[in-house]
């Protein structure tokens, strides 16, 4: 049956093409060529609506076409929204919300992460920058679009939810569970941080959403009452946000008057993005701007927390430490439609100070240093019980930790052979355990503390260190 459809569908292709050759020698125009592009898009409609054999109301017919002249464009910043999807992009921002944490693109078909917000679900259960999500609690994600996907990663705060990921970065699948949580969208968060005879503020944005600038200026005042000499801005992970809340935070720490970007229109027309405090009912405090300043980032840190990293380095304000950020140069507007939808267009390419654009290029780090491979292995929720001659993802898990903590494995494919099942002897006996070759629950909690232990200490921070190291130098 299905060679007889592929034949008959070869034999109309060339039925057509013999059909407009003849009308073209006899000098008849083909009759495409005398109807406006409105009038095709109509005829399609009434065919579909009158021939097809699958059931279609109007109303899905419409936001097909809106939704496939939002993905010819290629961008996978530029998207159509049904009124549900409308409704769920608008709390991506909100003060609060319940989910997992991450921000997600859509691009070519695929659900790509841009980047989890920090200590949310998402980035416990260690979701990177790039990881294509596959499936959804077994369920995949081919032909599904935005609002579908997010209708499967959305449920009740405490409940479970299950994804396969596509690791480019090392070319395999990976099973990830996360509980979902309410997400705090508290986006600043600061400490005190003591080194040597020194104070220094570290401020963390984890995204800049709507009261961002008024956290910061919180945050910023009370560490400027406490004599800090330096001060660490850590935009790891930020998957960026509101240009408005990012412009108020580079005025605070930049001379009045200061071009912290440039917006260049489809014509190539560029607009100077200009600090101006006159508009800004914010009060810093005006030592902010002499302070020395670090910036954290990470190959996470996206659009606007680029913004911010590419004013700071290049109008000579701060010293970027960390690695190349995600690259993300283009700013979208969106637009309401009377359906409910909206239309969410790549409208303007943002570029830095020195007119660079860094779209698919990132900034790069002034100083460069990479975390080590244990800071980045997380340990996503682990259960059960496995012996020798067992073979499971979750071994596999504990395999490439335990062989990141240096201890002596071949294996890290998840076959749980004879030298696992000594690694894993010599694990139990330095936490204490009950001495038996088994992966089990006790097993499972003793290295789940650990890493939490590991991951929670500046010290392994090699990132921070650098930074705080630098910042000291250059104080003295």
């Amino acid at each position: 049956m299905r060679k007889r459809w592929i034949f008959l569908f070869f034999i109309v292709l060339l039925g057509a093409t013999g059909m407009y050759a003849v009308s073209k020698m006899q000098g008849a125009e083909p009759s495409s060529a005398k109807v406006s592009k409105l009038e095709k898009i109509d005829e399609a409609f009434k065919l579909i609506r009158k021939e097809s054999v699958h059931e279609t109301s109007e109303e899905q017919l419409v936001e097909g076409a809106i939704k496939g002249m939002a993905s010819s464009l290629g961008d996978p910043y530029s998207t159509y929204y049904t009124k549900e999807e409308a409704r769920m992009h608008k709390e991506s921002l909100s003060d609060s919300r319940v989910g997992i944490g991450a921000e997600i693109t859509a691009s070519d078909g695929k659900f790509i992460i841009v980047s989890p917000v920090k200590a949310s679900p998402a980035e416990k259960a260690g979701l990177k920058p790039y990881d294509e999500i596959v499936q959804v609690n077994k369920e995949r994600l081919e032909g599904k679009s935005m609002a579908q996907l997010l209708a499967l990663i959305q449920g009740e705060e405490g409940t479970t939810v299950k994804m396969t990921i596509f690791r480019p970065s090392e070319d395999r699948h990976i099973e990830v569970s996360m509980t979902r949580s309410a997400i705090s969208m508290e986006t600043v968060h600061s400490e005190i941080l003591q080194a040597d005879d020194q104070l220094i503020g570290y401020v963390n944005i984890s995204l800049f959403g709507e009261k961002t600038a008024e956290e910061w200026q919180k945050h910023t005042t009370s560490l400027m009452k406490q004599k800090i000499t330096g001060l660490i801005i850590d935009v790891r992970s930020n998957p960026g946000g509101y240009l408005r809340s990012v412009e108020q935070v580079i005025a605070s720490v930049v001379k009045p008057g200061s071009t912290y970007a440039f917006m260049q229109n489809a014509k190539g027309e560029l607009e100077p993005l200009v600090t101006d405090e006159k508009k800004n009912k914010l009060n810093f405090d005006v030592q902010l701007k002499s302070l020395p300043i670090v910036l954290l980032q990470d190959e996470g840190s996206a659009s606007a927390s680029e913004v911010l990293s590419g004013a700071l380095k290049e109008l000579d304000r701060a010293t970027i430490a960390g690695v190349k950020s995600f690259g993300k140069g283009t700013v979208q507007e969106t637009w309401p439609l009377l359906n409910g939808g909206e239309l969410k267009l790549s409208t303007h390419k943002w570029l830095t100070p020195d007119k660079k654009w860094i779209h698919g290029k990132g900034i790069d780090a002034t100083l460069h240093v990479e975390q080590d491979d244990l800071y980045h292995m997380e340990l996503p929720p682990l259960t059960g019980s496995f012996v020798e001659g067992d073979f499971n993802e979750q071994v596999r898990y504990v395999q490439e930790l335990l062989s990141k903590m240096d201890y002596k494995l071949e294996r890290t494919d998840g076959y749980f052979d004879r030298q696992t099942a000594e690694a894993v002897l010599l694990y139990r006996k330095t936490k204490k355990l009950a001495q038996e070759p088994i992966i089990n629950e006790a097993f499972f909690s003793a290295l789940h503390k650990e890493m939490v232990e590991y991951k929670g200490s500046n010290e392994n921070d090699h990132q921070l260190q650098m930074a705080i190291g630098y910042m000291l130098k250059n104080l003295k």
